[in-house]
């Protein structure tokens, strides 16, 4: 009897051991796929627009694989002798919640005015992301509208969810913008992970299709560091020499060339740069983004060399942040006004430089007017602008969060 017992108990204490086992190798499972699962997802432009993709992600197991599936077409599951398979450049990065995976994957050799399918991830079960969309640059495209933003610079969840509710106002009023350049700022502190996966969590249904080509701000780049800000972007290396990579850089789409260019660091470098930059293009609309303003509520001095640049090159847009209001000034040349009418055909027109504001929750009081603002005011709201452009005109238009047009201009060649 007691050896039938002592049987009882000892295969009772066999299954409980089983169990637990079990258990514990599920939750390893569960705790592998969720690290791998993939996260801060955002797609740019590297090379060609019309024939290629770029793509970055986090995953919080460092050692994840990174891999890109992309099928043509509309794909709700992917046909496995469809898929083209990338295998992402990855590496690592030590975050304040520890070692993080970075992946970063380009496709090449895509049709132009084509859509795609896609989903990235570690190639297991429970580890892809949602299948996004994107369409390629058509060929000979003659016109474009894209979207600007600036400073969305949040410290705290609540920050980056009106971030999230400008820029899905933007898209929703300018559903056909094609790319999104943001002027800097993202987030406050780049060293907090948790703000950049709020700042991309708020809108990571957008950025997984629209291309976000960003700006190198003060908050992105701090003490010459901007490991954080450029760890999440694969932007095209085609910048200054002796720049941070992804910190300046350019790139076409449609009739439009845009340079990018970083005010933290690297000035006469990138001046030099830009001047080839611009005189390589044959683009007909030549567009500077950065984030120290050489005209905004104020101006930065070390900028000025550049502005010299705009008038021989004829940058027609100059758009930036950091100032957290709202900007418009006159068309400018060699530092002044350019006076309406005294602009027979083919003289230069001057450039006109806009901030538009903050897309998330800080502003700072309206500083005082300059004899270049056109418009200048501050109304505590966040904003954004839609820029659209033809061969022949560039019609630019600042909204407010609420969808109110607050200021719109036309430049015509």
């Amino acid at each position: 009897m007691k050896d039938y017992k002592f049987a009882i108990i000892l295969g009772i204490v066999v299954i409980v051991l089983i169990l637990v086992a079990v258990g514990m190798e599920w939750s390893k499972s569960g705790s592998s796929k969720k690290l791998s699962a993939p996260y801060d997802l955002v797609t740019t432009f590297k090379g060609d627009a019309g024939t290629s993709r770029a793509f970055t992600w986090y995953t919080s197991d460092s050692n994840a694989a990174g891999v890109l599936e992309l099928v043509k077409g509309q794909m709700s599951s992917f046909v496995e002798s469809d898929i083209l398979r990338i295998e992402a450049n990855s590496s690592t990065i030590k975050t304040d919640h520890g070692t993080r995976g970075v992946h970063k994957a380009e496709v090449t050799g895509l049709e132009p005015g084509t859509l795609y399918s896609y989903r990235v991830g570690s190639g297991l079960e429970g580890g892809w992301s949602s299948v996004a969309e994107f369409t390629t640059e058509e060929v000979g495209l003659d016109s474009v509208t894209f979207i600007n933003v600036a400073d969305s610079q949040g410290e705290r969840a609540d920050d980056f969810k009106l971030w999230g509710k400008t820029l899905s106002k933007a898209v929703q009023t300018f559903p056909e913008a094609k790319f999104i350049v943001h002027n800097g700022d993202l987030t406050e502190n780049p060293e907090d992970s948790a703000g950049w996966d709020q700042f991309f969590g708020n809108v990571q249904g957008l950025l997984s299709g629209i291309p976000l080509m960003p700006v190198t701000g003060n908050h992105d780049q701090v003490d010459d560091d901007a490991t954080d800000f450029t760890s999440h972007f694969n932007l095209p290396d085609n910048g200054a020499k002796g720049s941070i990579a992804g910190t300046s850089y350019s790139f076409d789409y449609g009739p439009v060339h845009v340079s990018v260019l970083n005010t933290e660091s690297n000035l006469k470098k990138q001046a030099e740069w830009l001047k080839q930059d611009l005189k390589s293009t044959n683009k007909e609309w030549k567009i500077v983004a950065m984030h120290r303003p050489a005209y905004g509520g104020n101006s930065y001095k070390k900028v000025e060399d550049w502005t010299n640049i705009f008038d021989a090159y004829e940058v027609d847009l100059v758009l930036q942040g950091h100032n957290h209001e709202y900007s418009r000034s006159y068309p400018l040349r060699a530092g002044k006004i350019v006076p309406e009418g005294e602009n027979p055909v083919g003289a230069k027109k001057g450039t006109v430089y806009v901030v538009t504001n903050a897309s998330g929750g800080k502003f700072n009081e309206k500083k005082e007017d300059q004899f270049y603002h056109a418009v200048h005011f501050q109304n505590y709201k966040q904003m954004f602008a839609g820029i659209s452009v033809t061969k022949d005109s560039l019609t630019y238009q600042a909204y407010d969060v609420d969808g109110k047009m607050l200021d719109e201009f036309v430049l015509t060649h």
